[in-house]
C-alpha cells in the first residue's frame, strides 16, 4: 500500500535518510523504532508530504505521490504534541476537518458523535480541550485524525508525554482501534517495548538507515546486526572466558571465539543443583553477587568465568537465591548471539 524506493534526506552535508526502501501491507501496523536522531520521524514527515525527498520515490497503491502536498495524500497524522486548537471545544478539534471541507452540519454531528464515542471522548465533547487530561487529549487527536476516514494513518510518538501507565492503556486502546478499523498504520516510537507489543512489523532505525525489518518475534530473537540486539530487548554480554567454559562443558557447543557474545536476561535459568536437564542445555557455576526485587520478578547478577551475567525471574517464594549462594546456570547456547567484532 505505502512503498518508499531508495528514499533519501539530506540537509546540506548532512544525510537524515539514506536509500530507504520500505513496503507497508494494506491494514498493517508498521512502527519505525530507533532511538533519537535516527531519522524515524523525518521519514514519517517524508511520507507525509512535509518533507520533500532528495532522492527517491514514494507510492501510494503503486501510484506516485512524491510530489503532491500533504493535503491531496488523504493521511491522517497524530503528532507528539497533539496539535488542538486550545480555544476550541472537543466537539470543534474533531470537527475541524470536516469543517474545512464544508460538511453539512448533520454529517458533521453523526461523525463526530461516532467517532468521539470510539475513542472514548463522548462525555467531554462541551468542554474545552485545555480541561482534559493528556490521555483524553490524545484521544480527540485521534478522533480528529480518524473522522477524515484516511486511507493511512501516520503517527509520531503520540504517547510520549503520558505517564507510564496511561502510556500503556493507551497502546492497547490504539492496537485495538487499529483492528477494528483495519487502517494501515505507520507508527514512530523509540519505545522498544512499546514497539514490540502494538507493531505487526518494525523497521528498527539507526543513523539514517535501516538495520532490520520484521515481525516482533525476529526483531527480538534473531537480530540481524549488534545494534540491533543491543537496541532492542536486555542482553548479557558474555566474554570469550564465559564463552571457553561453555564449550569445555558441552563438547558439541559450536560457539565461536573472537566475537562478540550475548544472551537474553530470561534465556538462563538459575537452579540450585541439577536433576535434569534438558539434552541441550549447558550448566555452568555461578556465585550471585546482588540481588534486585521488582514485584513480580527478581533479577540476579550470578559472576561466571568473567561474565556479570543477569538474570530475571518470575519472583517464586519456594525459589530464592541470596548474595554469596553457589548457584547452577542453565543455558541453551542457540539461545546465544553472536556478532563479528568491529575492528
Amino acid at each position: 500500500m505505502i512503498k518508499l524506493h531508495d528514499l533519501e534526506v539530506t540537509y546540506g552535508q548532512f544525510v537524515a535518510v539514506k536509500n530507504l526502501n520500505i513496503h507497508v501491507e494494506k491494514g498493517e501496523f508498521f512502527t519505525m523504532l530507533g532511538p533519537s536522531g535516527c531519522g524515524k520521524t523525518t521519514t514519517l514527515r517524508a511520507i507525509a508530504g512535509f518533507i520533500q525527498p532528495s532522492k527517491g520515490t514514494i507510492y501510494l497503491n503503486n501510484r506516485d505521490v512524491t510530489l503532491l502536498k500533504p493535503e491531496e495524500r488523504n493521511f491522517g497524522i497524530v503528532f507528539q504534541n497533539y496539535a488542538l486548537f486550545p480555544h476550541m471545544t472537543v466537539y470543534e478539534n474533531i470537527a475541524f476537518g470536516l469543517r474545512v471541507r464544508r460538511e453539512k452540519n448533520k454529517v458533521v454531528q453523526e461523525k463526530v458523535e461516532k467517532y468521539a464515542e470510539m475513542v472514548g471522548v463522548e462525555a467531554h465533547l462541551q468542554k474545552r480541550v485545555t480541561a482534559l487530561s493528556g490521555g483524553q487529549q490524545q484521544r480527540v487527536a485521534i478522533a480528529r485524525a480518524l473522522i477524515l476516514e484516511p486511507e493511512i494513518l501516520l503517527m509520531d510518538e503520540p504517547l510520549s508525554n503520558l505517564d507510564a501507565k496511561l502510556r500503556i492503556a493507551m497502546r492497547e486502546e490504539l492496537r485495538r482501534l487499529q483492528h477494528s478499523l483495519g487502517i494501515t498504520t505507520v507508527y514512530v516510537t523509540h519505545d522498544q517495548e512499546e514497539a514490540l507489543i502494538i507493531s505487526d512489523r518494525i523497521a528498527v532505525f539507526e543513523n539514517g538507515v535501516i538495520e532490520q525489518i520484521g515481525k516482533p518475534e525476529e526483531i527480538y530473537s534473531s537480530p540481524q546486526t549488534e545494534s540491533v540486539c543491543r537496541f532492542v530487548g536486555e542482553s548479557n554480554t558474555l566474554t570469550d572466558e564465559f564463552i571457553i567454559t561453555l564449550k569445555q562443558a558441552h563438547e558439541g557447543c559450536n560457539l565461536e571465539l573472537g566475537y562478540t557474545s550475548y544472551i537474553r536476561k530470561e534465556r538462563i535459568k538459575l537452579i540450585k543443583k541439577i536433576t535434569q536437564k534438558a539434552p541441550d542445555t549447558i550448566a555452568v557455576k555461578g556465585s550471585v553477587a546482588h540481588v534486585t526485587y521488582s514485584g513480580m520478578s527478581v533479577t540476579y547478577r550470578v559472576m561466571s568465568s568473567g561474565s556479570a551475567l543477569e538474570v530475571v525471574m518470575l519472583d517464586n517464594q519456594n525459589t530464592q537465591f541470596t548474595v554469596g549462594e553457589e548457584v547452577i546456570l542453565e543455558l541453551d547456547p542457540k539461545h546465544i548471539l553472536q556478532f563479528r567484532r568491529r575492528v
